[in-house]
């Protein structure tokens, strides 16, 4: 037992690894979003449905067809938070757009009374106003105002992204009796289907811009940082306790933070970094005042 618990850290650390770095392979991708997010659902798909043959494991089409209606409806959020998100590192820094999408957990507070009959205490209420604080903090509006559209675009893009992270975990609390394999694999096919036509009608692709080079990195985050990742992640956290993976999925936010710094030289002045320790302390907290809840 203690061996499988050492070997599902290890898996759920490197996923938590490789999410950090998505930002990083999106900069060097001269593609619109909705080609990219159309990319990784497909190999990402492909992938996965690749490692079930290997694993000699058949889809459970019962449970897919009992689900049918949340894993549509995820699946078309799944897809369109990716372009938001994508769209977010487009606009502001890997930094900015990670701690945008990292408000999430927060929405999740704010939606639990209304979803899921869950009091909003008094401390869910305060770490939601500590992370609402390290937001503003962290859109930089206290030290220039709003003059850097553009910078406010990538924010509102970020957060958008977020709602939909929500909303996904919403739904995907009401799915019964599937593995997180087969749910996986009907979402990102789902996503592959809405984003198609997306991509053809609202899109302009310069197809001359597919490098051997952009190629190669478009495979990169379909395989590493959709399909393996998310076959760590849920390999992982099914063997392990919730506080754990919270704890870890940390792991995330902090490598695109320091990643943006270091390799991307992207600036954060100290009222940015003060917002994402606001950011992170309030969501890390709010998770662990959650999990204690009897």
């Amino acid at each position: 037992m203690q061996g499988k618990q050492v070997h599902s850290r290890a898996a759920l650390i490197a996923a938590m690894t490789i999410f950090g770095t998505i930002g990083i392979f999106r900069r060097y991708i001269p593609l619109p979003s909705g080609a990219v997010a159309l990319s990784r659902a497909a190999v990402g798909v492909l992938f996965l449905l690749a490692l079930m043959l290997c694993k000699r494991q058949k889809p459970d089409f019962a449970a897919m067809r009992r689900n049918l209606l949340p894993l549509l409806a995820s699946g078309v959020f799944l897809g369109f938070n990716w372009v938001l998100l994508f769209e977010a590192y487009k606009y502001t820094s890997v930094a900015v757009a990670t701690l945008s999408y990292y408000m999430a957990p927060i929405l999740l507070i704010l939606a639990a009374p209304f979803f899921f009959g869950e009091r909003l205490t008094l401390k869910k209420g305060i770490c939601a106003a500590v992370a609402l604080l390290g937001m503003v903090l962290v859109s930089g509006v206290v030290e220039t105002g709003v003059s850097n559209i553009a910078e406010l675009r990538g924010i509102l893009m970020g957060l958008l992204a977020a709602v939909l992270y929500a909303a996904i975990v919403i739904i995907n609390k009401r799915l019964r009796d599937i593995s997180a394999l087969d749910k996986t694999v009907v979402q990102f096919a789902v996503s592959v289907a809405v984003l198609l036509p997306y991509v053809a009608l609202a899109e302009d692709i310069v197809f001359s811009a597919i490098t051997p080079t952009v190629a190669l990195l478009l495979l990169v985050v379909g395989v590493l940082h959709t399909g393996l990742a998310y076959a760590l992640y849920f390999g992982s956290v099914e063997r392990l306790p919730t506080g754990t993976v919270a704890l870890f999925s940390y792991i995330d936010p902090v490598l695109a933070v320091l990643l943006s710094a270091l390799v991307l030289e992207e600036p954060m002045t100290w009222l940015g970094a003060l917002g994402a320790v606001l950011i992170l302390g309030a969501a890390f907290v709010s998770e662990n005042v959650h999990q204690k809840k009897p």
